[in-house]
């Protein structure tokens, strides 16, 4: 039975990575062949089908810096609310509730809600900013769930312990539970914001599509997935539109394998290894 079992759990795991091999392997096979020093700094000719990719990926920097400033804030001081301020329990029910059901909704729905609300009624320009703050509410359901899990799972004797020794709540707070919670939070923020970096549904109705090269978050832009899904789906070119899938690809591994490192580093350190 033992065996049975120890088989059936190494099968999934060996399964999980293989998937993404195959995936990470097939995008890069056909995408990379196509990737020079050209296409990355070079603007798009033709419509995409040939040219470079140069303002997508500045677009889509810009949406993970303005998104990361927009949501980390309010995610993790909502999680701090929650875990230290709070102490009704109903409210912190409906708090959480409303995270996991913003969680839920369908990235195309964020979407036209940036659409109805940021270019219709506010009437805004179609933005690098619009999609940010799309992406941002996006964004915050993850960093604050990811954020309390970290936050509730700091033993309350050190927090006893430096209210103990004079320290206030809020210097309980900075300098003893965010430092210790920080590679949890850290985790969060990483896995929101790849989500953020592979989105088109969500900002194709408020960034704009424009094949320039922003100068300002009040630009427009396309960012990597929505020039990807425009050079796929409408016919353009297949094979830039494979190269553009490996550049996207590469930018997720290096953020994904940086922010591993730094967390790593950081435990380390708080470890004294």
């Amino acid at each position: 039975m033992d065996f049975t079992k120890r088989l059936l759990f190494t099968s999934s795991a060996a399964l999980t990575v293989s998937i993404l091999l195959v995936i990470i392997s097939y995008i890069l096979l056909k995408g990379l062949p196509l990737v020079d020093f050209e296409f990355i700094f070079s603007n798009p000719i033709d419509s995409g089908k040939s040219g470079g990719i140069l303002p997508m990926i500045l677009s889509s920097l810009y949406l993970v810096v303005l998104t990361a400033l927009i949501s980390v804030p309010i995610s993790v001081g909502s999680a701090i609310y929650v875990t230290q301020y709070c102490r009704n329990d109903n409210l912190t029910r409906i708090i959480r509730f409303c995270s996991q059901t913003l969680a839920a909704v369908p990235s195309i729905v964020y979407g036209l809600f940036g659409f109805a609300f940021f270019i219709l009624f506010l009437k805004l320009d179609w933005s690098l900013l619009c999609a940010s703050l799309v992406l941002a509410l996006m964004s915050i359901p993850t960093i604050f769930q990811v954020s309390e899990v970290s936050l509730n799972s700091i033993p309350v004797e050190l927090t006893q312990a430096s209210l103990a020794l004079g320290a206030s709540k809020s210097q309980a707070i900075t300098s003893v539970i965010l430092p210790s919670a920080l590679s949890g939070i850290f985790t969060g923020v990483v896995l929101a914001l790849t989500r953020a970096i592979s989105e088109a549904a969500a900002v194709m109705f408020v960034v704009g599509s424009t094949f320039a090269i922003p100068l300002s978050i009040f630009d427009a832009g396309r960012p990597l997935p929505l020039h990807l899904y425009i050079l796929a789906t409408e016919g353009v070119s297949i094979e830039n539109a494979y190269a553009t899938a490996a550049v996207l690809l590469i930018i997720i591994l290096i953020i994904t394998v940086l922010s591993n490192y730094l967390i790593n580093r950081y435990q380390n350190k708080i470890g004294g290894i």
